[in-house]
């Protein structure tokens, strides 16, 4: 099975109009919002300022009636339970959820699932568990959309439910007291990509906002904004698009991280060697997220939990101390288990429009990414499953052409619980239907995906001169931040510059340093994971790039981030 070849699509030049409109701004950088498909200088204004309007809670369906229950059953001191889930963004609405609530006075129990033990959402066990000790409420944090029977359950137990999940819902809304998620039918709210986390601080939003004379609910010492930090990892672990109302949680959330972290975050921080006031997103994304998925992943969230709660520092330091050794343990057993997968399906044949791997000896918890690095090597939908005697759970990821959770919709017979959204899911199911349904994802994707010629794209925002570059451009570009899911960071192709200098760094040689130059201009320039060019890359090259700052010894200097290298006059076919 080869390796896909990556595309480049350069977007057509902004109209003589368009950069008019924007004279302020470095001519690139009004390429890169036209891209972005911001036309109106209004809502530029917003994007740059990171502003989102409106802001009300209570736009969503089903919260008044949250609202109502919670603070009624806090002022009868009713037990509470916030059930969350075991990934970065169920742990920080968890987190996110109990801090309010107990703020308000409630008697508050969080519940994350054991990912093998239990596997995700809800489960009829726990909440059996939950109401022998006397819990009433129960609010579903990042889980329970898809949820009917096990919420059919708690309501039999004499329990009232709350769902907020953004998951995509099913056919059937659960019979919930209230469901919260702005993919439901009927549900006008305005922004429909907050993560779990963010609905969790809607929720939080709209407690802290009410003022009922009559309940004995206390005074809270908690602002909105002492929240943010929690939303803002939770967010982007969580790949939510960073665009419209997520682009402004984030932004506070990341100045709250940098001035006034919470004692765990500042301990995570610490603890990964990164400089105090330096996190961004994508260290959110490559550092933070993984320190706090990987509890889930090898241990229990628990100990991911217990970090966000915790308010002594010599503790913190602790459970921060726990999550960097099980990263490194989870970093062991993800490569493990993907180059043995990677071999596998090599040796298979046949049409592979879909790949799916199901392996007794799978590591627990990294299914998810081991299918995430084989949909991207590949560039197909990936399937992998931990195969049970009894049952058996999965993790799909997939490409832009293919919706995975509706594939997994026409397989719903099958399984047991599933969910997720369309670049990924995860579902459990009956160890002795994996055959069949193998056979039926992969026939799904045959007929959506087969016969046409799939490769990833580089969309790149415009073709230029090395020349142009500056650091004019790159601190404008810094306004464009945060990068991520939705709001891609800018990418330029340059061709035929010259190759100075290169050689191979990092372990193993796995990276690649280069001086690139147009004859006019040199620019240090790194390639993460292209090392294998170190010995056959020719005198001149074509290069899609980011312009990046990189701080080494207190110097700030630019650097380019080569995501992409080719043999200058490469004859390409732009898809």
């Amino acid at each position: 099975m080869p390796i896909p070849f990556r595309y480049w699509r350069v977007a057509e030049p902004a109209p003589d109009a368009y950069v008019r409109l924007f004279p302020d701004l470095h001519p690139l950088v009004v390429q890169v919002l036209y891209n972005r498909k911001l036309s109106d200088p209004a809502v530029v204004a917003d994007f740059l300022s990171g502003h989102f309007a409106p802001d009300d809670p209570f736009l969503l369906r089903g919260m008044e009636q949250a609202v109502a229950r919670l603070r009624r059953a806090i002022g009868a001191q009713e037990p509470i339970a916030v059930y969350g889930d075991f990934d970065a963004d169920g742990v920080t609405a968890t987190a996110l959820l109990v801090v309010t609530l107990r703020a308000l006075g409630g008697q508050v129990l969080p519940y994350i699932p054991h990912r093998v033990d239990e596997g995700y959402g809800l489960h009829c066990e726990a909440l059996s568990e939950l109401a022998a000790q006397g819990v009433r409420v129960v609010v579903t944090v990042d889980c329970g959309v898809r949820s009917l029977d096990e919420v059919a359950h708690a309501r039999r137990l004499g329990m009232d439910v709350i769902v907020t999940d953004h998951h995509q819902p099913g056919a059937r809304l659960p019979e919930a007291l209230a469901v919260i998620d702005p993919r439901q039918p009927g549900c006008s709210y305005p922004y429909p990509h907050l993560a779990g986390v963010g609905l969790a601080y809607k929720l939080a939003q709209a407690l802290l906002r009410t003022s009922d004379p009559t309940l004995p609910v206390r005074t809270p010492d908690l602002q909105e904004e002492d929240l943010l930090d929690l939303v803002a990892l939770g967010t982007v672990a969580d790949l939510a698009p960073l665009t419209g109302e997520n682009r402004a949680l984030v932004i506070r959330g990341l100045q709250r991280i940098n001035t006034h972290p919470r004692p765990g975050v500042e301990a995570l921080v610490r603890q990964a060697g990164l400089r105090a006031g330096s996190v961004n997103a994508t260290v959110i994304g490559y550092v933070l997220g993984p320190r706090l998925n990987a509890a889930g992943r090898i241990a229990h969230a628990d100990i991911a939990y217990r970090l966000l709660t915790a308010e002594e520092p010599t503790e913190a330091e602790m459970l921060a101390q726990q999550l960097d050794e099980l990263n490194r343990e989870r970093q062991r057993r993800t490569l493990e288990a993907y180059e043995r997968a990677r071999e596998m399906l090599l040796a298979r044949s046949g049409d592979l429009s879909l790949l799916f791997l199901a392996d007794a000896d799978l590591p627990s918890g990294v299914a998810g990414l081991v299918a995430s690095r084989l949909a991207e090597e590949f560039y197909r939908p990936a399937v992998i499953v931990e195969r049970g005697e009894d049952e058996s759970r999965g993790s799909a990821r997939s490409i832009p052409e293919f919706h995975i959770t509706r594939a997994l919709d026409a397989c719903a017979d099958l399984l047991i619980r599933h969910g997720g959204h369309a670049a990924a899911g995860g579902f459990t199911c009956r160890t002795h239907n994996l055959p069949e349904l193998q056979e039926r994802l992969q026939s799904l994707a045959v007929g959506e995906l087969g016969g046409r010629e799939l490769s990833p794209c580089l969309h790149a925002d415009a073709e230029v001169h090395l020349r142009e570059m500056d650091w004019r451009l790159g601190s404008e570009l810094q306004r464009l931040q945060p990068f991520g899911e939705g709001n891609a960071e800018p990418l330029f192709v340059s061709r035929n510059v010259e190759v100075r200098y290169c050689r191979a760094v990092g372990a193993d040689g796995v990276h690649l340093k280069m001086l690139l130059s147009d004859g006019r201009v040199v620019w240090d320039s790194i390639a993460f994971r292209q090392g294998e060019w170190a010995d056959k890359l020719p005198d001149r090259v074509d290069v899609a790039y980011h312009l990046q700052f990189n701080e080494w010894n207190g110097e700030r200097r630019l650097q380019l981030n080569v995501q992409d290298i080719r043999p200058a006059g490469w004859e390409e076919d732009f898809a």
